[in-house]
C-alpha cells in the first residue's frame, strides 16, 4: 500500500491509520515493488489559526473518495496531538464513506489508549465527561469510550499506591518448551539453545546484581518484580532457587507490593518449581491456557491439554501464592464464539484474581502468517462477539477492568483487558502501560525505561529507553562486570536528568 504524507506529518502515523481500514496492510520503501494498488495521502495545514486536514483515500478495485478534519487549537493540547487529530478525523471520514464501517476505537491507533483518558480525568474531568471526550474528540464508539474511562480510572487509583521514590525491575527468562504458532517474541525451543540456560542465568544473575546495587545506592524503593518470558517455569527447581534465591538476597521482598513469576505454559508447572516460588516471596503467577479447547491448542502448537490446564491450576491454588492471572485469546484460528464463550465460563468458576483476555494479533514472524497470508483477511465477527461477551460476563461476575492495550494488526482492531477482583490488579502491568515510573531491565531483550515525572503531572514529562542484545547468545557474548553495568546505568540516568528530551508519550506508538 503506498502512503503519501504532506510536510510535518508522521508517516508511520498515517500508517496506522491506514490499518484501521486495510488491515494486514504493508508498506514497502519506494525501491520496493508494491503489488497492492491501494493509497492513502494526507495533508495538514493552518487555515485561519484552525489545522485543516485532508485525506485521499484508494482501494484495490480502484474506487477512491476524500475526506476532511480539522481541529481548534485549545489550551493543554499540543500542536503535535492538535494536528494528529485534525489527520484522524480526515482519514476517518474518508474510511468511513469508502468502506462504510466506524471502527470502535475511532482515530485512537496506539499501544496505550487509555492514557488519553487518564489525562483528561487527572486534569479534572470526570467519569462521564471523560466518555464523552473520547467519543467527540476521538470517535470512539460508546462500548469502548466506557471502557477506557473505567481503565484510565482504576489506573489512577493504582498510581495512588505509588510514591516518587519507587522503581521497578523486569527480569527476562526467553525460553519456551515449544513455540505457539501465534507468537513472535523472542524465546528458544531448541535442545541446542536450552542447553544455554544454566550460562544464561550465571550471566544474568550478574546484571541483577549490578540493578539491584544501583537501585540501592541511589536511594530508590523497589515496588514491584517481574520474571517474565518466554517461559520462566521452564526453569528447573534448582535454577528457579538459583534466581529467585539471588533476588530475595539483593533485597526484601516482603516489601514489595508484588512479586511475580509469569509461569505461563501449564505444562511447565509443578508442585516443586510453585513451593520454591512460595518460599522466596512470590506473591503473582500466571497459568495462561490461553483456550480450554483441546483442538484449538493443537492447531496453535500448545504442547498441553486442557486437563493439564486444570492440574496446573490446582497447583497454583494450593501453592499458597497470592494472586493468579489466567491468560485467554479471543479470535483464534480453529475457534468460535461457543468454544471460546464455554472456555471463559469455565475460568471464571475457577475464580481466579485476575483474568486477561487477549484479542489475537497476526505477528508478522509468527508460523500462522507462513501458512496463510490472508489471515488478517478472515471475519472477525467471531472475535468481536468473543471480545463484548468477555468484557460483560467478567463485569457482571465481579471483576474489573483494570489495564488496557492495543496491537497492530489485531484482528477486528480490537484491545487486550486485564480484569481482576478489587486489590488484586497486577501492578506491574499497570506501571508498563502508564510509565508511572523508572523499570530497569535485565537479560536478553530486556528493556530498561527510565522515567521521569513533574510534581502533580498528569503525564511522564521525559522517557528514555535502553535495549539490551535482543538474543541469547548476543547477551552471553557481553563482557561487561556488575561494576561496568553499574557505571553505564549511572551515566545514562545522569544524562536523562540533565537532557532536555521532549516526552515519547507524544510519539505515535503511544497514544
Amino acid at each position: 500500500m503506498k502512503i503519501i504524507v504532506g510536510e510535518g506529518i508522521n508517516e508511520y502515523y498515517a500508517q496506522t491509520l491506514a490499518m484501521l481500514f486495510f488491515p494486514g496492510a504493508k508498506f514497502p520503501k519506494q525501491s520496493e515493488e508494491d503489488p497492492d494498488p491501494s493509497e492513502l495521502e494526507v495533508s495538514c495545514t493552518e487555515e485561519n489559526g484552525v489545522y485543516v486536514a485532508r485525506a485521499r483515500m484508494k482501494r484495490d478495485d480502484g474506487k477512491e473518495v476524500t475526506g476532511e478534519g480539522s481541529f481548534v487549537p485549545e489550551e493543554g493540547v499540543t500542536v503535535h496531538r492538535g494536528k494528529k487529530l485534525a489527520v484522524g478525523r480526515a482519514v476517518f471520514a474518508a474510511g468511513k464513506e469508502l468502506f462504510g464501517v466506524q471502527p470502535p476505537w475511532g482515530v485512537l491507533t496506539g499501544v496505550r489508549p487509555a492514557k488519553v483518558a487518564a489525562e483528561f480525568l487527572a486534569a479534572g474531568g470526570g467519569i462521564q465527561k471523560t466518555r464523552q471526550y473520547l467519543k467527540t474528540e476521538y470517535f470512539l464508539s460508546q462500548k469502548k469510550a466506557a471502557l477506557c474511562a473505567s481503565v484510565a480510572a482504576s489506573e489512577l487509583k493504582l498510581r495512588k499506591q505509588l510514591s516518587p521514590d519507587m522503581c521497578s525491575v523486569y527480569i527476562a527468562i526467553p525460553f519456551c518448551p515449544t513455540r505457539c504458532a501465534y507468537c513472535s517474541f523472542v524465546s528458544y525451543t531448541t535442545p541446542r539453545l536450552l542447553s544455554m540456560i544454566d550460562d544464561y542465568l550465571d550471566r544474568l544473575i550478574v546484571e541483577i546484581t549490578a540493578v539491584f546495587g544501583h537501585i540501592a545506592r541511589t536511594g530508590q524503593r523497589l515496588a514491584t518484580v517481574y520474571v517474565g518470558g518466554g517461559t520462566p517455569t521452564i526453569l528447573s527447581p534448582d535454577q528457579l532457587r538459583k534466581l529467585l534465591g539471588v533476588i530475595s538476597r539483593l533485597t526484601d521482598v516482603s516489601s514489595l507490593l508484588e512479586f511475580t513469576v509469569e509461569a505461563g505454559r501449564p505444562d511447565t508447572i509443578t508442585e516443586e518449581k510453585l513451593a520454591v516460588c512460595k518460599e522466596y516471596g512470590v506473591t503473582r503467577i500466571s497459568v495462561n491456557p490461553q483456550s480450554l479447547s483441546d483442538a484449538v491448542l493443537e492447531n496453535i502448537g500448545r504442547k498441553h491439554t486442557s486437563m493439564d490446564f486444570f492440574r496446573a491450576y490446582g497447583i497454583a491454588r494450593e501453592s499458597g501464592i497470592r494472586d493468579i492471572n489466567v491468560d485467554l485469546i479471543a479470535g483464534l484460528p480453529g475457534d468460535n464464539f461457543t468454544r471460546f464463550a464455554r472456555t471463559l465460563d469455565r475460568v471464571c468458576e475457577l475464580d481466579p484474581g485476575n483474568i486477561t483476555v487477549h484479542s489475537f494479533c497476526v505477528k508478522k514472524s509468527s508460523e500462522f502468517l507462513s501458512r496463510d497470508a490472508e489471515i488478517f483477511k478472515r471475519s472477525s465477527s467471531d472475535a468481536v462477539k468473543c471480545v463484548d461477551y468477555s468484557q460483560l460476563k467478567l463485569r457482571n461476575t465481579g471483576y474489573k477492568p483494570y489495564y488496557l492495550y492495543r496491537q497492530k494488526n489485531t484482528i477486528g482492531n480490537l484491545e487486550n483487558v486485564g480484569f481482576a477482583r478489587e486489590g488484586r490488579e497486577g501492578i506491574y502491568n499497570v506501571v508498563m502501560m502508564e510509565e508511572f515510573h523508572s523499570v530497569y531491565g535485565a537479560g536478553a531483550g530486556a528493556v530498561t525505561r527510565l522515567v521521569s515525572w513533574k510534581p502533580d503531572a498528569v503525564k511522564a514529562e521525559k522517557i528514555k529507553r535502553i535495549i539490551n542484545p535482543k538474543y541469547p547468545y548476543e547477551y552471553l557474548r557481553g563482557d561487561a562486570n556488575g561494576a561496568d553495568i553499574e557505571k553505564r546505568l549511572w551515566e545514562a540516568e545522569q544524562a536523562f536528568a540533565e537532557s532536555g528530551e521532549e516526552c515519547a508519550t507524544e510519539a505515535p506508538d503511544n497514544e
